[in-house]
This record gives C-alpha cells, sequence and structure tokens, in this order.
C-alpha cells in the first residue's frame, strides 16, 4: 500500500532534505506550498535531483511528488491531509499558525477509521511540533485523538547555489532526530531519521553547536571583512573565536546531559569542517541575519552563556560573540538598522533587556549590559 506525506513548504529544505528524506523511506510527497512559480514548476516535472557538495556527496533523484497551491486550492491540500501518512513542514516557526488551519481542515475531513496521522515540525525551533499541534487543536481538542504528534531537530546546510529549475545543492551531511516517546511501540519506518528518547538534548547539542557555531564565524566574519563563511574560517582570528566559543557550549552540553568528550568533540569538529566547505558559499550577512531573534534569551549565545554563569564555568568567548553580533550593522537588514539606531538611543541596561529578555537582577544580566556599554563606547 502506498505511503503518502504531505510536506508544507516546498523550498529547499523541503524538496532536499524532508522530502528527500520520506521519499527515500517509500513515501510518495505532496508539497503544499503558497508560491504559484514553484508549484507549477514543480508539477510539471516528474522528478528532480539532489545534489550533494562536500567530501561523501551523491546526488539523489526525487520521484512520485506532486504540488498544491494551499493558497489558491485549500481543498486540495485538506483532502490531500486527510489521506495522508505524515504531515511535515518547514515554513519557519513565524508560519506555523497559517498552515494549522489547513493541517485541522484535513483531521476534520479524515475518514473515522484511518490511522493517526503523524504530524511532525521540521523547524529551526525547539518543540516546533508542540507549537503547530496548540495551533492545530486550538477550538477543536476532539482532534488530537486523530493525531500523533512528535517533536523533531533537523540539520542541515543548503548553500546559496543555483540549481536547474526544482533540482537542489545542498551539503553532504544532514540530521534528523525525532522523539520516540509519541510513537509507543510504533515506531515509523522512516531510515534516514534518528529516533530517539529524549530529544532535548539533541536540540540543544545542534543549537549550541551549529547554530552558536555558524553566528560566531558570521559576525566576527563580517567585522573582519570575509566574503564567505568558509574564508571566515581561514582568518585565525574567527576560528580563534568560534573555537573558543563552541569549546564553552561544549563544557556546558557534556555538564548538562552526559555527553561522551570525544564523541561530542567529534560532532564539533565536524560541525566546524560544514562551515569552511569551499562548496557552502554562504556569507557572514546571509548567515548573521536577524541579530536582533539571534540574541534572544534562549538562543545561541545568552541561553547558553547564561547556563554557563549559573553553573560558575567560563563563558567570556560567547559575550565577545554578543559583542559581534551588536556591531553587525549590515544596512540591508533591517534587524541590524533598528540595533544600530537602539544602540544609539537606549542606555544599555534598556537595549539589553529589549534584545535578549534579561532583566535586572538576572544571572548574565550585568555582564551583557557591560558588553552593551564597550559596543555603544565604540
Amino acid at each position: 500500500m502506498t505511503k503518502v506525506a504531505v510536506h508544507f513548504g516546498a523550498g529547499n529544505i523541503g524538496r532536499g532534505f524532508v522530502g528527500l528524506v520520506l521519499n527515500e523511506a517509500g513515501y510518495d510527497l505532496v508539497f503544499s506550498d503558497v508560491n504559484a512559480e514553484l508549484v507549477d514548476a514543480l508539477n510539471a516535472v516528474d522528478t528532480y535531483e539532489v545534489r550533494e557538495v562536500g567530501a561523501q556527496a551523491r546526488t539523489h533523484t526525487v520521484r512520485n511528488f506532486r504540488a498544491v497551491n494551499s493558497a489558491t486550492n485549500e481543498a486540495d491540500a485538506v483532502a490531500a491531509v486527510a489521506g495522508a501518512d505524515v504531515v511535515t513542514c518547514a515554513v519557519g516557526a513565524g508560519v506555523l499558525k497559517f498552515i494549522a488551519p489547513v493541517i485541522r481542515k484535513g483531521l476534520e475531513a479524515r475518514a473515522a477509521d484511518a490511522p493517526k496521522l503523524i504530524v511532525m515540525a521540521c523547524e529551526n525551533a525547539i518543540n516546533g511540533t508542540d507549537t503547530l499541534r496548540d495551533f492545530i487543536l486550538d477550538g477543536a481538542p476532539e482532534l488530537a485523538e486523530k493525531a500523533i504528534f512528535a517533536n523533531t531537530a533537523v540539520d542541515r546546510i543548503i548553500p546559496a547555489v543555483h540549481a536547474d529549475g526544482v533540482d537542489v545543492v545542498v551539503e553532504d551531511f544532514y540530521e534528523w532526530t525525532i522523539e520516540r516517546g509519541p510513537f509507543g511501540d510504533e515506531v515509523p519506518d522512516i531510515p534516514g531519521a534518528h529516533f530517539v528518547d529524549d530529544l532535548g538534548p539533541y536540540i540543544e547539542r545542534k543549537l549550541f553547536t551549529v547554530n552558536t557555531g555558524h553566528a560566531t564565524a558570521a559576525y566576527w566574519g563580517y567585522a573582519l571583512g570575509e566574503p564567505s563563511i568558509a574564508a571566515a574560517l581561514g582568518n585565525p582570528k574567527v576560528r580563534e573565536e568560534v573555537t573558543a566559543a563552541l569549546g564553552e557550549t561544549s563544557e556546558l552540553l557534556i555538564a548538562e546531559y552526559g555527553f561522551n568528550r570525544d564523541e561530542h568533540q567529534a560532532y564539533v569538529n565536524r560541525a566546524i569542517e560544514r562551515f569552511e566547505n569551499p562548496e557552502l558559499p554562504d556569507t557572514p550577512e546571509r548567515i548573521g541575519r536577524q541579530p536582533q531573534r539571534k540574541l534572544g534569551r534562549h538562543e545561541r549565545f545568552i541561553q547558553p552563556a547564561h547556563d554557563l554563569a549559573a553553573r560558575g564555568l567560563e563563558h567570556d568567548a560567547l559575550l565577545r560573540a554578543v559583542g559581534a553580533a551588536l556591531r553587525y550593522d549590515n544596512v540591508d537588514d533591517p534587524q541590524a538598522v533598528e540595533l544600530q539606531e537602539w544602540l544609539g538611543e537606549l542606555s544599555a541596561a534598556e537595549l539589553t533587556t529589549r534584545v535578549t529578555g534579561l532583566v535586572d537582577g538576572d544571572t548574565l544580566h550585568d555582564e551583557v549590559v557591560a558588553v552593551v556599554e564597550q559596543v555603544q563606547q565604540g
């Protein structure tokens, strides 16, 4: 019997990561998107390629898919959800509330004797599926009986490389980790995914290694005028700062979750190798975009620095990365422009609270205020 997966978001992550893994697990794909041009392009071809770059590169061919425009043909998207085995998404955390009504209607239309629909948000956000679930069940809590909601952690770099048509270029590494608990004894057969009992350590390992390291390279690389992330890692100063920041987050992760030190160091080394892959021409401007979000309380710098400070462990490199992020003055980035305005208008304490969420009396508050003051003084 054919298995069907509906994936919301037919962008590069959808086609080159989540959709690919599901397709190789035997699922026919239905991509749901609001980009009419992309939907038409997918429906105009029978296959597309996912081309990996890196030392272990391969090329994959995706078959058995179609696309629907959920903006102009919502009924088709609802019907696809109603008949699917799995629903996933990679749309951005802020868009989850917009796709939830379609999934809700699909659950409402689902046959009474149909197996539970597996719903998994594949977003760069902690517990994204829980957020999506709450939107879906808002006003319809009884639909919880028709679905299994499982949180996931995803990791794959999609380089800013143009590919022909709907083909995608990706790095030769990915990790899709899914919590096992919601499935009980019936874990779905997705060979490319990794099921774990506790997702939390893997979410934070990725956030505080890949995201922290990538952003650290971006902000220091931007400050030093490096044209790409790969070039930035070739700059001794940038590499020193990235290595130091990840050394600090490593101590936190090992202390918090008991990761094996050698295995974790191998994970860190692999992350740095990914950043310096010359075939991934990411720029400091792209990786450093939206600095206010990246300086948030539960994000890649403030959260680990806070937790390290609470444990009495070193976090100076993370504070230096915060300073580099505050100096990110890219005029093409609205968040960066606004941040620079605030640096000129607000007190250091006011800016610290507005951007990081730390308030007077919080662990790390005074240290971040000192960093802001230093940046304001030039």
